[in-house]
């Protein structure tokens, strides 16, 4: 019986020559998975899609890199409740659910948290991006599907160019739930905040600033990362907005920005498979270590 499983998708579960990319993800799960064997865990990094793996002989699974699941959402949601019998999860499965659909924003702001003046729109509407610029009277905005990830699928537009998206938007609304938000001018001025928590145990964070000429800060659309000390501020809007979740996180990031208003607002609150740097910070990767030895040990997590 293994003690945890790393959760990752077929791309990055070996390392290849010259591809800085995989191989930064490759040393991200390295990194955890030798502190868990510091405490004598014993630890196998699978494809969550591994289809001769039996789920069973592992006692937990952490998600980690599953960064293809929204491209295969429907096979995702069944492996998931199909394997949930098997093993248990980190996090927990019904944060996965709550997190998946970025219409937990809505929770979050009626919970009180600043976040980007939002329309979340239907499937299968038939509301235009002329409506929506007319209701809202946003100067830019930015669509994308409430089930996303990696800026797929996501467009910058204003008031003077929305109808070239038009088509785009509306064969996207046919298939998705879709977000229209306000456009925060300060991801291509300062960046965006990313904190990462342990529980709730503050360990570090990172600034991601787009490259010029685009808003998407990810690496891999062109973004850099570079370390960021964050103020006090910064860290308590942070723990405030997980202190509003609905289930216990055992890890997270929380993306923050500065609005159109000079205030601190949630971006994205990440709870599924975030990138958090531990090569930036290795004893983050150590503390989720301690805490995943204690839930296996049946302790309470340091959270």
């Amino acid at each position: 019986m293994t003690d945890i499983v790393i959760l990752s998708d077929h791309r990055y579960l070996k390392k290849i020559k010259n591809d800085w990319y995989v191989n930064q993800v490759v040393l991200e799960n390295t990194i955890l998975k030798n502190e868990l064997e510091k405490l004598e865990l014993s630890v196998e990094i699978k494809d969550w899609k591994d289809e001769i793996y039996n789920w069973k002989n592992t006692k937990y699974a952490i998600f980690r890199n599953t960064w293809d699941y929204f491209e295969k959402f429907e096979e995702f949601n069944n492996w998931i409740i199909k394997t949930k019998t098997k093993t248990k999860f980190i996090n927990c499965i019904e944060l996965v659910k709550w997190n998946t659909d970025k219409k937990y924003l809505k929770f979050l702001s009626d919970k009180g948290i600043n976040v980007s003046k939002t329309e979340f729109i239907n499937k299968k509407s038939s509301i235009s991006l002329s409506d929506l610029f007319k209701k809202t009277q946003f100067d830019q905005a930015i669509i994308k599907p409430c089930i996303s990830g990696a800026a797929k699928d996501t467009y910058r537009l204003n008031k003077s160019n929305f109808n070239r998206f038009e088509k785009t938007f509306n064969s996207l609304l046919k298939k998705n739930d879709m977000i229209f938000q306000e456009f925060l001018s300060n991801i291509t001025i300062f960046g965006e905040i990313s904190l990462i928590f342990i529980g709730k145990q503050f360990t570090h964070a990172v600034k991601k600033i787009a490259k010029k000429g685009d808003f998407r800060v990810q690496d891999d659309h062109g973004g850099t990362v570079e370390v960021y000390y964050p103020t006090k501020k910064e860290i308590k809007f942070g723990l405030n907005c997980l202190n509003k979740i609905p289930h216990i996180s055992h890890y997270s990031r929380v993306d923050i920005i500065y609005d159109n208003n000079d205030k601190l607002s949630l971006c994205e609150l990440e709870l599924i498979e975030p990138e958090l740097w531990f090569r930036n910070n290795k004893k983050a990767a150590k503390i989720l270590a301690k805490n995943i030895s204690n839930l296996i040990n049946s302790k309470p997590p340091q959270i």
